[in-house]
């Protein structure tokens, strides 16, 4: 008897063995691999299940979580939607977290590095995990007046403070509702999402920062003229202005957006050219300082650098090798020149900051769960040395005269000196253009510089210009910031 009962003993004693062996590597190898399975239920409900915390603006939350009687226990709930769609972007059951919630999902999961202690106290107290709130940067004002503004065009509307480099306004239009993308019914949330896709107007891009670049235009002109100027150039240097630039290498020529020359005797000014916006003064321009000394000026400005927000911006672009007439194209912002309209502002912040570009950045301040604890404080940093302060000076008195009397006179504001530039960009045969506007204000103490984009000349079409369509919309902008 004792023999079969040992066996017996061997087999029990082996089967628990396994039993321990397995739930050991489900346990503790294989649970990293199951946790990550997106038909892991358990993990959903865990990840889902958590009281994320909101996305501020002026202390109100545009984004947070509320109760809900299902198994997730909390959803997501947005405000003012659609006008902050391109910054809070969704969060979802389904897609990925786009947006701020992307951007910021750590912190608003309570997982950041930044929450380890809290995580270790709440672990100790009992109490349920929170995520951080994240404040952002934006002002209500100035986004209702920029979401305002542009009305039922298609386009984007970027404000920066030029001497710390926080957003005060991203708007991009068409928006969309993300309360659409963030319900617990994946019918519901897959149809939206597929009608978002299919929508010729776009609105999930955010067009402020992502999505397709835009031709800029005259805009551009800004960098051209700082390329000038760091050159040798200054604002009352004659430079060639005559009614039609014949471009080198080709039959073809460069013609201005209005009749005759740009000065008598076919010379102009470099103020006067970039007050009139003068095709052919800075194609001449282009031709004579050469594509690198233009692209070295567009980089010192940003275009082609990595850069997040937190949320990833696309880097604009100049052409890589362009030919002598592709170089007097690009040097009106034409060709293959394309650029973001953060990118644009960041161009004027730069000029109105004495050259010094800061980074641009959407986090005000990292709280904790009850709003009152900073955690992180973002603090103000220089992304670049554009222009000396000199040449940012020169063309500053050169955009100034562009609004009070050049192409941006619907951009005065009484009693206030603005400096800008429009831009009206030409996208090829049977297309309007797009309208672009970009400034700063109060010139002499600047505490905004904005860009703004209208796709297809907006209401205006064909007929439209950057001064007719994109100014007004950035002077309202502008007031918003000044009547703070």
């Amino acid at each position: 008897m004792n023999a079969p009962l040992r066996r017996l003993a061997v087999v029990v004693a082996l089967l628990f063995a396994s039993l321990l062996l397995s739930a050991t590597y489900v346990q503790f190898v294989s649970a990293p691999e199951l946790n990550a399975r997106t038909d892991n239920r358990r993990t959903q409900f865990k990840e889902f299940g958590r009281d994320r915390g909101p996305i501020l603006v002026d202390g109100r939350p545009i984004a947070q979580s509320v109760e809900v009687d299902d198994p997730y226990t909390y959803q997501r709930k947005y405000t003012s939607a659609q006008m902050y769609s391109a910054v809070t972007g969704f969060y979802s059951i389904v897609y990925k977290p786009t947006g701020m919630e992307g951007a910021t999902n750590d912190l608003l999961n309570g997982t950041a590095d930044q929450l380890f202690y809290r995580r270790l106290s709440d672990l100790f107290t009992g109490r349920e995990p929170q995520g951080a709130s994240v404040e952002l940067t934006i002002d209500p004002k100035v986004q209702k007046a920029a979401w305002d503004a542009l009305g039922n065009q298609k386009g984007a509307v970027v404000a920066l403070d030029p001497k710390t480099g926080a957003i005060l306004a991203m708007v991009s239009k068409p928006g969309y509702d993300p309360n659409a993308l963030a319900g617990h019914d994946v019918a519901k949330v897959t149809k939206a999402w597929n009608g978002l896709l299919d929508d010729p107007d776009r609105p999930l891009d955010n067009r402020a920062i992502a999505g397709r670049l835009y031709p800029p235009g005259s805009v551009f002109k800004i960098v051209t003229a700082a390329a000038a100027l760091e050159g040798g150039y200054t604002p009352d240097t004659l430079v060639d202005g005559p009614a039609s630039l014949d471009l080198p290498q080709t039959s073809a020529s460069l013609p201005n957006d209005f009749a005759g020359a740009c000065g008598p005797n076919n010379k102009v000014s470099l103020l006067d050219a970039l007050r009139i916006s003068c095709n052919t003064a800075f194609g001449s321009i282009g031709l004579e300082i050469g594509d690198d000394a233009i692209r070295a000026q567009a980089e010192k400005f940003g275009f082609g650098k990595a850069l997040d927000v937190p949320l990833t911006v696309t880097p604009s672009t100049f052409p890589a090798d362009p030919n002598p007439p592709q170089t007097a194209q690009s040097a009106i912002g034409q060709f293959d020149v394309r650029v973001s309209p953060l990118q644009i502002a960041m161009v004027s912040a730069g000029v109105a900051n004495g050259g010094v570009v800061m980074r641009p950045q959407l986090v005000k301040d990292v709280l904790s769960a009850n709003g009152v604890d900073v955690i992180q404080r973002p603090q103000p940093e220089r992304f670049s040395d554009a222009v000396s302060g000199q040449v940012a000076a020169d063309l500053t008195r050169m955009m100034v005269a562009v609004v009070d009397d050049g192409t941006g006179k619907r951009a005065q504001i009484p009693g206030v000196r603005v400096a800008g530039k429009t831009g009206t960009a030409q996208q090829g045969e049977g297309r309007p253009p797009n309208a672009w506007f970009t400034a700063f204000a109060p010139a002499d103490d600047p505490k905004v510089a904005i860009a703004v984009v209208v796709e297809d000349g907006g209401a205006l079409g064909d007929a439209a210009s950057g001064g007719r369509v994109a100014a007004p919309i950035a002077k309202q902008v502008i007031e918003a910031v000044l009547n703070r």
